[in-house]
């Protein structure tokens, strides 16, 4: 099966300010048009490139962007963090709060410190209404008691958020942990990996969650599938995983293209 240009795709996660992008940016974004890709939502990993994802968004009519400190960059985070993430989080194109969350493989920064940091995002996400994009990196066993804890009061208090509480980004995690993120209200999003030859785990779990709660995403510049494995990721790439995933979910891809699509917009509100 292959994507077609009839095919309207999302790409949920790409860091089109990574300096990977700078030679050729233009005609990235000319070529995920050209590929079927209406939407790219790039998320932010500290103040300055969240600044960036800003500025594109405010450039391209298609980006969006997500504002947020990721685990690696807890140590960039001060007293004054919170205040501009929340100044950032109050222009029109920013969809999320992101990308947060734990990562215990990288190890560049005190576990602690990185849950702090994480709750307060969190709050943050809560206050604003906007859903988060999560960064999980070996770091399952405490990152979902985090993530229920907070959708459970998102429900009790009676917000909408916790019906759509963000997305667990480039999972790779296995099926029982995506149904527990599922019912506390977060989406599933795939990446490359999927397409990897020997990743047999990754795509029974990708075959076992409903279409409904999946995304499809690049990582871009990382993540490359299969057959451009090892080179740099663009989003014009994510049909390929919209491709596997169609296979995997038994369906054709032209579904598996409009049904994550529209996961997405219901997710981030485009």
């Amino acid at each position: 099966m292959n994507v077609n240009h009839l095919c309207t795709l999302a790409d949920t996660h790409c860091h089109l300010d990574f300096n990977l992008f700078d030679p050729d940016r233009e005609a990235v974004i000319e070529r995920a048009l050209a590929a079927g890709v209406e939407k790219i939502l790039n998320p932010g990993i500290d103040l300055r490139s969240s600044m960036q994802a800003l500025s594109l968004a405010d450039h391209y009519e298609m980006v969006f962007a997500a504002v947020g400190v990721h685990p690696n960059d807890a140590k960039t985070w001060d007293e004054g963090t919170l205040s501009e993430l929340r100044k950032l989080a109050a222009h029109p194109k920013v969809v999320a709060i992101g990308e947060v969350g734990l990562d215990y493989y990288r190890q560049y920064a005190p576990h602690e410190l990185q849950k702090r940091i994480l709750l307060n995002q969190l709050e943050l996400a809560a206050e604003l209404s906007l859903p988060v994009v999560i960064h999980n990196r070996e770091a399952t066993s405490d990152m979902l008691p985090i993530l229920s804890k907070w959708a459970a009061e998102l429900v009790r208090n009676g917000s909408a958020l916790g019906q759509r509480s963000g997305v667990l980004h480039s999972y790779s995690a296995d099926l029982e942990s995506a149904r527990q993120a599922i019912a506390a209200g977060f989406f599933i999003g795939f990446t490359g990996p999927v397409t990897f030859r020997k990743a047999q785990e990754l795509r029974q779990v990708a075959a076992g969650i409903p279409l409904d709660k999946l995304l499809v995403e690049t990582d871009a510049p990382f993540l490359a599938p299969e057959p451009h494995r090892g080179r740099r990721n663009e989003p014009s790439y994510v049909r390929l995983v919209a491709d596997k995933i169609a296979e995997l979910q038994n369906t054709e891809v032209e579904t598996a293209a409009a049904v994550t699509y529209n996961n997405a917009g219901k997710l981030f509100r485009w």
